[in-house]
């Protein structure tokens, strides 16, 4: 599968965006979808994923509340809503994929991933 990240971009804080991850195939609704995030000089951190099996949804604990992950099988997309933006949530914002975890934090264990994009939070 081959995905696509957009949405970012320059927003001030409180503000909300939308990023989408749209993925091509028709499997798309057998994989689990997570949101990464890496800020310069920082490691790929997890933001949040939608299970493949259960729809379940698992959020790192910096964004719950504010952030929602969501998926629409049938328009093979993923979606990340964020609510109420700080300036530590700016960074380059990735989509990710993977057929066979249902629940995983660690960047490894997704195979497939987007671009980036970027989201910045000024003040």
């Amino acid at each position: 599968v081959q995905l696509q990240a957009s949405g970012g971009g320059l927003v001030q804080v409180g503000g909300s965006l939308t990023l989408s991850c749209a993925a091509s195939g028709r499997t798309f609704a057998t994989y689990t979808v997570g949101w990464f995030r890496q800020a310069p000089g920082k490691e790929r951190e997890f933001v949040a994923l939608v299970s493949r099996s259960s729809g379940r949804t698992y959020y790192a604990d910096s964004v719950k509340g504010r952030f929602t992950i969501s998926r629409d099988n049938a328009k093979n997309s993923g979606y990340l809503q964020m609510n109420s933006l700080k300036l530590e949530d700016t960074a380059v914002y990735y989509c990710a994929a993977d057929p066979y975890i249902t629940q995983a934090a660690a960047p490894g264990s997704y195979e497939y991933w987007g671009q980036g994009t970027q989201v910045t939070v000024s003040s």
